[in-house]
């Protein structure tokens, strides 16, 4: 996993074409890169994040932030209630409650690696630098 300018990239291993690709992961448009090593597939991937912001601004339109801090949940009206009266018997905000609850969980997870490269059964390369082809989620808009 790597980071630049708040945005996330992964990376996979494709031993066929010998390359490694990757994608941005917190961005609903699509943003990839490829590398034949660890440095270029870095360096490829700030271009195309830099390519994804230079695009947009070129278009007029926001990139798509990485994150905004805020989420909707949905569950079901018991669990709620339960997490409503777990909160506070805590003497806690429900939202309070709630981010401590995410940190314990991700806590257990253990720290995140900086840079991670698996073995992937892709077959073929991806282009190196795409600009956003589609949105995902509630817009269906086409960039070219």
């Amino acid at each position: 996993m790597m980071e630049y300018k708040g945005y996330i990239g992964v990376t996979e291993c494709d031993e066929e074409a010998a390359i490694i690709h990757g994608e941005v992961i917190n961005t609903r448009d699509v943003v990839t890169f490829q590398g034949a090593s660890i440095a270029e597939v870095k360096k490829a991937f700030h271009e195309s994040v830099d390519d994804y912001l230079a695009f947009c601004k070129a278009r007029g339109e926001d990139p798509d932030k990485p994150f905004s801090g805020q989420f909707v949940t949905r569950v079901s009206p018991s669990l709620h209630r339960q997490a409503s009266l777990a909160a506070a018997i805590s003497g806690k905000s429900l939202n309070a409650w709630v981010i401590e609850q995410i940190h314990g969980a991700v806590a257990r997870i253990g720290p995140m690696k900086t840079e991670t490269v698996k073995k992937s059964s892709a077959s073929g390369p991806k282009r190196a630098c795409r600009k956003p082809a589609r949105r995902r989620g509630k817009k269906s808009e086409q960039h070219a």
